[in-house]
C-alpha cells in the first residue's frame, strides 16, 4: 500500500504563479517588507502548506511562532465564524463583550502566578512589552529597564530599544528611548555563564543605573530571535534575588516561548521562579492579532484609568480564536506534545552535529529548538551563509525553515504542534538532505 506524502512538489520552487505575484509585490509594496522565501501560500492545514502553484510543503516556520495548533485548526475556524457573525468589534472599554472576561479567567487560570492574578490584552507581541514596561513603571514610579543582549522584545519605539541586533532592526533607526540599559545574557557556548551574566548586571546597577531608579528587569527565558538560547536555572534564581530586595520587576517575555513551545505552557515554568509580570502573544490567537499582560493583581492594578489601552485591544473575534486555542491544547494534549516532537528533533540534530563539523550547537528545550552554524568549532566564528544555504535547500525539498540568532547563524523549529510523527519525518528529511546538499 502506498504511503501518502505530505510534501508534494509539482513545479520548481518558487513556481510560476509564486513568481507572477512576486513581481506584481515588488511593483506595489514597500522594498523594506521583503520575502524571506517568495512561495505564496494558497491554504494550510495542520503543518502542511500548499502554496498558488499546488505545492505542498511541512511548515517549520509555523508563522514564527504563531501557529502552535497549526494552521487553520477547524476548532479556531469555527470559533472565529461565530464570534464574527455576532461583531467584529466595539472596543472593549466602550462597549464590552463576555469574551473578553472569559478569557481573562481562562489564561489567568493558567498563568504561573500563585495569587490573585489579572490580564490585559493588546494586538502584537511588541505591544505587550511596551504594557508591561507602563505597569511597572506605574506600580515601581521607576524609570529606567534593564535588558539583555540578543534579546528580542519587538519593532516599536520602547521595544525596539529593548530588543539587541543590530542588522535588520535598529540600525539607522535610532535615537532610540531613553533609561534603557543592556548586559550581556548567559551563552555556554560562547563562554557567557550565568555567574558572569549575574555579575555583569551587578556590576551595571553600580556602573550605569541605580537599582533604585530601575522599574523592571525583561527577559526572555529562551531566547526566540537571538538564537534559542535557554537561560540556565542558576540565572533565572539570581534574576529573582537581585530584583527582590531592590523592589525591581521581573518582565518574562512569553511572546514566542508561550502556548506549550517549550514543553510547558509557559516556558518560566521550567525554572521554578515566579515572575511579577509576562507578556504573551503570537500563538495565543492561533495567528489573529492579539497580546497579553498578565501579572500580579497588585501591579496589574497599579496604573489610573485609560492609562493603558487602544482602539484595536482585545478584539473580540482574536479573543474568540484564543479561547478556542486554550480548548484545542487541553483536548489534544499539545504540551505533551511539544515534549515528544522535541525529543525527536533534538535527537536528530545530535545526530547531524556529529556527521557535520559545521554544526557547532544544538539547543532548546521541548519543541523550541536550534542549530547554530560555525566557520570552525574551535574559533566558533558564525556561518550566516550556511543557515542560509540550508534554508533555501530545504525549500526545494518541501520544508519551510526559519534563521535565527544575533548573527542568523542559526536554523530554528517552530512546526505547528500538531504536526503528525509522518510529516515532522518528512520534514527533517527534507532538512537533512538539504544539510547534505550544503555540507556534504
Amino acid at each position: 500500500m502506498a504511503v501518502t506524502r505530505a510534501i508534494e512538489l509539482r513545479t520548481e520552487i518558487p513556481g510560476p504563479r509564486s513568481r507572477e505575484i512576486t513581481e506584481r509585490k515588488e511593483r506595489v509594496v514597500a522594498d523594506p517588507l521583503g520575502l524571506y522565501l517568495p512561495i505564496m501560500i494558497a491554504h494550510g492545514n495542520g503543518a502542511i502548506v500548499t502554496d498558488v502553484d499546488g505545492n505542498s510543503f511541512v511548515d517549520f516556520t509555523g508563522g514564527v511562532g504563531c501557529l502552535n495548533v497549526g494552521h487553520a485548526h477547524p476548532r479556531v475556524v469555527t470559533a472565529v465564524q461565530e464570534q464574527a457573525a455576532r461583531f467584529f468589534h466595539t472596543d472593549f472599554t466602550i462597549v464590552p463583550y463576555e469574551i473578553y472576561v472569559e478569557y481573562a479567567e481562562r489564561l489567568t487560570a493558567i498563568a504561573p502566578f500563585s495569587g490573585p492574578t489579572k490580564a490585559a490584552f493588546f494586538n502584537a507581541g511588541t505591544e505587550a512589552v511596551e504594557n508591561a514596561v507602563k505597569f511597572a513603571r506605574g506600580y515601581t514610579r521607576r524609570p529606567a529597564v534593564i535588558g539583555f543582549e540578543g534579546a528580542f522584545h519587538g519593532r516599536t519605539f520602547l521595544s525596539l530599544t529593548l530588543t539587541s541586533k543590530t542588522h535588520p532592526y535598529k540600525a539607522g533607526l535610532g535615537p532610540f528611548a531613553p533609561e534603557v540599559y543592556r548586559v550581556p545574557f548567559p551563552d555556554e557556548y560562547r563562554g557567557i555563564t550565568a555567574r558572569d551574566a549575574l555579575d555583569a548586571l551587578e556590576r551595571a546597577l553600580s556602573t550605569q543605573v541605580a537599582a533604585e531608579t530601575v522599574a523592571a528587569i525583561v527577559v526572555e527565558a529562551v531566547q526566540g530571535e537571538g538564537g534559542f538560547i535557554v537561560a540556565p536555572p542558576e540565572f533565572m534564581d539570581g534574576l529573582r534575588a537581585i530584583c527582590d530586595p531592590e523592589g525591581i520587576l521581573l518582565v518574562v517575555d512569553e511572546v514566542q516561548t508561550g502556548f506549550g513551545r517549550t514543553g510547558r505552557m509557559f516556558a518560566i515554568e521550567h525554572y521554578g521562579v515566579e515572575p511579577d509580570l509576562i507578556t504573551v502573544a503570537k500563538s495565543m490567537a492561533a495567528g489573529l492579532p492579539l497580546s497579553g499582560v498578565v501579572g500580579k493583581a497588585e501591579i496589574m492594578d497599579s496604573l489610573w484609568d485609560n492609562a493603558v489601552g487602544g482602539t484595536y485591544v482585545g478584539n473580540p473575534v482574536a479573543l474568540a480564536a484564543a479561547v478556542a486555542v486554550l480548548d484545542v491544547f487541553e483536548e489534544e494534549g499539545l504540551v505533551e506534545r511539544a515534549r515528544q516532537i522535541g525529543e525527536v528533533v533534538r535527537s536528530r540534530m545530535l545526530a547531524w552535529q556529529e556527521r557535520f563539523a559545521a554544526i557547532g550547537d544544538v539547543r532548546g528545550v521541548g519543541a523550541m529548538l536550534a542549530v547554530e552554524y560555525v566557520e570552525d568549532r574551535v574559533t566558533k566564528e558564525p556561518a550566516p551563509g550556511i543557515a542560509s544555504r540550508v534554508a533555501e535547500e530545504a525549500a526545494l525539498r518541501g520544508l519551510l525553515l526559519l534563521k535565527a540568532g544575533v548573527h542568523s547563524n542559526c536554523n530554528r523549529v517552530l512546526c505547528p504542534l500538531v504536526i503528525t510523527d509522518a510529516e515532522l519525518e518528512e520534514g527533517l528529511a527534507a532538512w537533512e538532505e538539504a544539510l547534505e546538499a550544503v555540507l556534504a
